[in-house]
């Protein structure tokens, strides 16, 4: 996601408010904190939504009578809501301020999640998960250029941490309506309880987000262009890496390992932990070593991961492989956010939303890529075919300043 101009973030952090307004340093440290919690929290909710429609979907697919076919049509919707609004939420945050999208955005998705399950006609649904699909990706644009505001606010690297809550919020979103509908719970209720959950942090969080987002002055949409497309195609390949285990990994032990279908998905259990962990940490990783060796050693350790699953016989080395690849993508994507944050070719507000719109166009077009590329040659094959896409990704880090 394409980056923040020194002008425009000086301009745009000059107006943030009182919290940028010359104030003792005590003082000023508090209310950077303050902003630094708000971003946090909001990280964490956005992963709270996403994750807690993921195990709705069984229950959706049975209510409807879908076949894997036209469920993946239906689930599609939602994909294409989200790179239809990334460029207008650029536009948007630049205009009216992360502080309003990303209260408008996430009260938007928190509405809507019960409603997905609660409807009873087809084309309903699949209106629903547009317009859930849009404003998740909205409210991913406006966070990110909030967090690039932050992070550039007080020096510091925060970009790893904020992305590791979002990892956190989907395990609890995942995990809380899963123990809700385990407990004999209505699905409306289970949906209802995300919605009340992420009302009151975003309630107690809502004055420390940042009321600007960038110089509302200036084009609405613009072409990327400069650092920002080779940031945005760096970023494509990594998401299209982290979707691919997603998708495919279970797949993979099973079919290609012979590991039991019921132990298949600890996969991708192994990789989002590490992915979590890692980013949890990472914001000291990056202060120590810098932004171009996280990308240039994670490309690296993420290639020899899935080289690992794709050449090792047995299911436990390919375990390893996925945890791998974990560990080396977990911090290349946020340095990708905070890089678009220090780039001067194009201001936050159009270079942050062209980045995650071309990151998430890996992430959609990935994984059934894989699946042609498996129907010809086989998923190890597929799998060596991103580790040498993540290997050329290490040595493009190493031409450009992050």
């Amino acid at each position: 996601m394409p980056a923040i101009a020194r002008r425009a973030a000086a301009a745009s952090l000059s107006r943030c408010g009182s919290l940028l307004l010359p104030v003792p340093e005590s003082s000023s440290s508090r209310l950077h904190l303050s902003a630094a919690a708000a971003t946090r929290i909001v990280f964490f909710l956005s992963g709270v939504c996403v994750a807690a429609w993921a195990p709705l979907i069984p229950f959706v697919k049975d209510h409807f009578q879908l076949g894997d076919g036209k469920l993946g049509l239906v689930l599609l919707c939602m994909g294409l809501g989200s790179i239809f609004a990334m460029p207008v939420a650029g536009a948007l945050t630049g205009e009216w301020g992360c502080r309003r999208v990303i209260a408008l955005t996430l009260g938007v998705a928190c509405v809507l999640l019960p409603l997905l399950v609660a409807t009873h006609r087809l084309e309903l649904l699949a209106a629903g998960l547009f317009f859930f699909g849009a404003s998740l990706g909205a409210l991913d644009v406006a966070m990110n250029i909030q967090a690039v505001l932050v992070e550039r606010s007080t020096g510091r690297a925060l970009m790893s941490g904020f992305h590791g809550l979002w990892s956190v919020g989907g395990i609890v979103g995942a995990g809380l309506v899963s123990v809700l509908i385990s407990a004999g719970a209505p699905l409306v209720l289970a949906a209802c309880s995300v919605t009340c959950l992420s009302a009151c942090m975003l309630a107690a969080c809502f004055g420390s987000l940042l009321p600007r987002g960038s110089e509302s002055s200036g084009p609405a949409f613009a072409w990327p262009h400069g650092r920002v497309i080779l940031l945005g195609c760096l970023c494509c390949v990594l998401f299209l890496a982290e979707g691919s285990v997603m998708e495919w990994s279970a797949v993979f032990l099973n079919k290609s390992r012979g590991m039991d279908v019921a132990h298949a998905g600890i996969g991708f259990i192994v990789f989002a932990t590490a992915m979590t962990v890692c980013r949890l940490l990472g914001d000291r990783v990056v202060h120590a070593l810098g932004p171009n060796t996280i990308v240039f050693l994670g490309g690296l350790c993420a290639a020899a991961g899935f080289t690992l699953a794709a050449t090792a016989p047995w299911p436990i080395p390919a375990i390893c492989g996925f945890a791998l690849v974990g560990i080396g993508a977990s911090n290349a994507v946020p340095v990708m956010f905070s890089a678009a944050g220090r780039q001067t070719a194009m201001p936050a507000h159009l270079a942050l939303p062209a980045m995650t719109t071309l990151g998430y166009a890996g992430s959609l077009t990935g994984p059934p890529l894989i699946g042609l590329v498996a129907q010809w040659s086989g998923l190890a094959m597929a799998f060596g075919l991103l580790g040498t896409l993540l290997a050329i990704v290490a040595v493009l880090s190493t031409l450009i300043r992050l």
